[in-house]
């Protein structure tokens, strides 16, 4: 890829690690939090370090001629642990502290086989874009070159085969931003395998004699790019799809926020929107369930049930019985404690409201839906007789 590529690569990525800086600051010691902002700054040196104008500037400000091959190796290495990680912090399990860890030592051993092996070798000749080939038969240097690519190959593989064969279980089928993560993910990793795969085909051609060093710098930075590209797109797809939900509930709620506004109102329940939009969804969830809990003790359980069983004998569906009851049996335990003299029960309530975004989403469609069937009829009925026109 060009240096402009590279660069607006890296710029993105750093956009994305300050957009997850305040979540990393609350929660500094979270595994996950870590792995995934591990990845996106190892990501983004990969993009910076492997700039041939960067190449370039690394080596004559340092006085090493190919001191930016290391450092780049160094970035794909901790790059490739990262994505392992990350992936282990989200599957979980009773064993997710002895396979980190497990990955960080070995990984962390890579990394210092990939120092000292570089300065030990004899690199006086800048190589700017053919480093692995044109050292593939140097002494220490062709250790280095092979133990990086190993390295890279195996977590692109290990990543691949983890997400994909995670992508196809039955629980992750019902969450599709995170199987949709995956999926991206296993491409991404499988592409990139094909950075570490082609180098290495011509590392071992030079081994024997042959001369591929097309193979070794035209193919291997397009599957390095794009594979990164499409990775990190698989890292960030959870991120913006809990956002896109939460506008969506946030939007998707404002018929059961109407409903409650008289007594959010009346009781002084309604905070203040926030600023973020990002936290629009959670504000109107939280808002809705305390306009809730206010009138919990209100419900009218013989309406619900009525509501239920009509709704349920008239499309056989039990999600959508229940979240007509509910709208039902809301909106009349508004107008019940907005009367004058009604007074709040001191007894617990014996029907309990839906507390998850999903079932509030459901009874604020029923809302909506409710609201559209009363403006119909009000439109179907028959006006006023007319006196006909002379």
């Amino acid at each position: 890829m060009s240096g402009s590529i590279n660069y607006v690569s890296c710029g993105l990525l750093w956009i994305a690690l300050l957009v997850k800086l305040p979540d990393l600051v609350r929660h500094r010691r979270e595994p996950s939090l870590l792995a995934i902002s591990g990845v996106l700054a190892s990501a983004s040196l990969c993009f910076l370090f492997g700039a041939p104008a960067s190449v370039k500037v690394i080596n004559r400000v340092s006085g090493v001629p190919n001191l930016a091959a290391p450092l780049t190796y160094a970035s794909i290495t901790a790059y490739s642990a990262a994505l392992l990680i990350m992936i282990a912090c989200w599957r979980g399990g009773p064993r997710l502290r002895r396979t980190t860890r497990s990955w960080i030592c070995g990984y962390a051993v890579v990394l210092a086989g990939i120092a000292v092996l570089f300065a030990l070798g004899d690199t006086r000749e800048e190589r700017r874009s053919d480093f692995d080939t044109y050292y593939a038969t140097a002494p220490w240097l062709s250790a280095m070159v092979v133990l990086y690519l190993v390295g890279h190959l195996t977590a692109t593989g290990v990543s691949a085969v983890w997400s994909l064969r995670w992508a196809f279980e039955a629980e992750v089928r019902k969450r599709p931003w995170l199987r949709t993560s995956l999926l991206t993910i296993g491409a991404g990793t499988l592409l990139s395998s094909g950075y570490s795969l082609s180098k290495l085909a011509a590392v071992l051609a030079r081994w024997t004699g042959r001369d591929w060093v097309t193979l070794g710098t035209a193919l291997p930075p397009v599957c390095a790019g794009l594979g990164a590209v499409l990775t990190v797109a698989g890292v960030l797809l959870p991120m913006a799809g809990h956002h896109l939900s939460s506008w969506r509930d946030f939007f998707r709620l404002a018929p059961l926020d109407a409903v409650l506004d008289p007594v959010l109102t009346d009781r002084a329940l309604r905070v203040e929107r926030p600023h973020s939009p990002f936290l629009w969804g959670t504000w109107r969830w939280s808002t809705i369930h305390n306009g809730l809990h206010a009138i919990e003790t209100l419900y009218d359980e013989s309406l619900y049930d009525q509501a239920h069983d009509a709704e349920l004998a008239r499309t056989g569906d039990w999600r959508r019985a229940s979240s007509v009851a509910w709208a039902a049996t809301i909106a009349a335990a508004v107008q019940r404690s907005t009367e004058p003299g009604v007074e709040t029960p001191g007894a617990p309530a014996r029907l309990s409201h839906p507390r998850d975004a999903e079932s509030l989403v459901l009874i604020a469609d029923a809302v909506k839906r409710s609201g559209q069937q009363a403006r119909a009829a009000r439109a179907a009925e028959p006006g006023p007789a007319r006196a006909p026109s002379l």
